[in-house]
């Protein structure tokens, strides 16, 4: 009996994307490890530390669901890194703001941030990198738009 051929790679685009993501969100988590946070934190901290915005705003430009983002915001609320204040207008709507405790982890961080994508810059090349933002940004913003 001839031996069965293994099956064809996966046609899922989902299942390619989220495969690149874990390995690369891997390799910033090392080296923000250094820090105390993970790349999911260094995000939220870097978006919010531009300027004070609501939860709903935030979650909309990392492009989460506000349930998580709210769930992630608990630990850095925790640590002394960020609160939340009123926005004044609405007293639903919360502002997200780093606090300075916050903003002394993210110069810690930023430098560990930027090893780990000059090494993956390195290992994609830089012209691969330049095409896969653009692929990237490109595909984001046709499935954003609705």
């Amino acid at each position: 009996m001839p031996e069965a051929s293994p099956p064809p790679p996966s046609l899922c685009t989902c299942f390619r994307l989220r495969k690149l993501s874990r390995l690369v969100t891997q390799r910033y988590d090392r080296e923000l490890a250094a820090a105390g946070i993970n790349l999911n934190q260094y995000s939220i901290l870097r978006r919010a530390a531009r300027t004070p915005q609501t939860v709903g705003a935030l979650a909309r430009e990392i492009g989460m669901d506000r349930t998580t983002l709210s769930r992630d915001l608990k630990p850095l609320i925790a640590a002394g890194w960020i609160d939340l204040a009123s926005s004044g207008e609405d007293a639903r709507a919360k502002l997200v703001r780093v606090k300075p405790a916050g903003k002394r982890l993210l110069e810690r961080a930023q430098p560990l941030w930027r090893r780990a994508q000059d090494e993956i810059d390195t290992r994609l090349g830089a012209t691969a990198v330049a095409a896969l933002h653009s692929h990237l940004d490109r595909a984001m913003a046709r499935m954003e738009a609705e």
